[in-house]
């Protein structure tokens, strides 16, 4: 009988191994299909946000592409009205700065 019940108790822990061995196994299982979905889960989530960076930068170029427009268009309003006013102020005092350069040739020192 004490052969028996020792047989009884080795048979014991060998089921109680295997029901260990048993959800140890399915919780690795299901550790590996979690991880799976998480990297899916972040692969999406990466793909979105660069989607979304890239529609972002893409609207910061064509918005800064569009005013380079604009300001080469306010540059060159800018340029030809300095240049006016040039031309208008050289015209206004070319008189006076011709007598003086005539002055100064034909003044004799001594």
């Amino acid at each position: 009988m004490e052969s028996n019940r020792g047989q009884n108790g080795i048979q014991l822990l060998l089921a109680a191994e295997q029901e260990a061995q048993r959800i140890v196994n399915a919780a690795r299982a299901a550790k590996m299909a979690r991880l799976k979905q998480a990297k899916e889960e972040a692969a999406k989530e990466i793909a979105e946000f660069r989607a979304q960076m890239d529609t972002q930068f893409q609207r910061k170029v064509s918005e800064s592409s569009g005013d380079s427009g604009a300001n080469v268009k306010r540059l060159e309003i800018e340029t030809e009205g300095k240049i006016h006013h040039l031309k208008k102020e050289a015209g206004r005092i070319s008189q006076d700065v011709v007598q003086m350069l005539l002055r100064q040739v034909t003044t004799v020192k001594n």
